[in-house]
């Protein structure tokens, strides 16, 4: 029998000390090209939103690639194109660390309204609150004195 999956993730990576470095002038090229580097993986980007200090990413993982090497590689890399096409960015870098929740095939619609509503959506709630929300509501274990180091 061959192998079939179904590998959607909701991602959620901040830019170094939450700094606001993601210019909404260069945000859709950024997702651009993200989508370049999880399509090279196997994968494909679905849905993409953020702030000046964060991205969310909703993705379909191809299932030869560990969730921990294709961010790796998508952060390393949209680094690099931030540092080459983007003036003034020497300063830009990911946080280390992320958050990756599963998404069902039937919640794909919810992630993607949610995604594009995040302009909207931080005029209530930081990007702290928000986060840790997400980390409550899949029941990942944490302690909040390193969640956003």
């Amino acid at each position: 029998m061959s192998s079939f999956t179904c590998l959607n993730y909701h991602l959620v990576f901040s830019t170094k000390q939450r700094q606001p470095f993601i210019d909404e002038a260069w945000r859709q090229g950024l997702f651009d090209y993200i989508s370049g580097i999880i399509r090279q993986q196997g994968g494909a980007l679905l849905a993409a939103g953020g702030t000046p200090d964060h991205i969310h990413l909703l993705a379909a993982i191809s299932k030869s690639v560990a969730i921990a090497d294709s961010l790796r590689d998508t952060k390393a890399n949209s680094s690099k194109w931030v540092h080459d096409e983007i003036p003034n960015q020497a300063q830009f870098a990911w946080q280390s660390g992320y958050g990756a929740f599963t998404v069902s095939y039937s919640a794909l619609d919810s992630v993607r309204r949610y995604l594009a509503s995040q302009k909207e959506h931080y005029r209530v709630r930081t990007f702290q609150e928000e986060f840790l929300a997400l980390l409550r509501r899949h029941e990942v274990a944490f302690d909040e004195r390193y969640v956003l180091d």
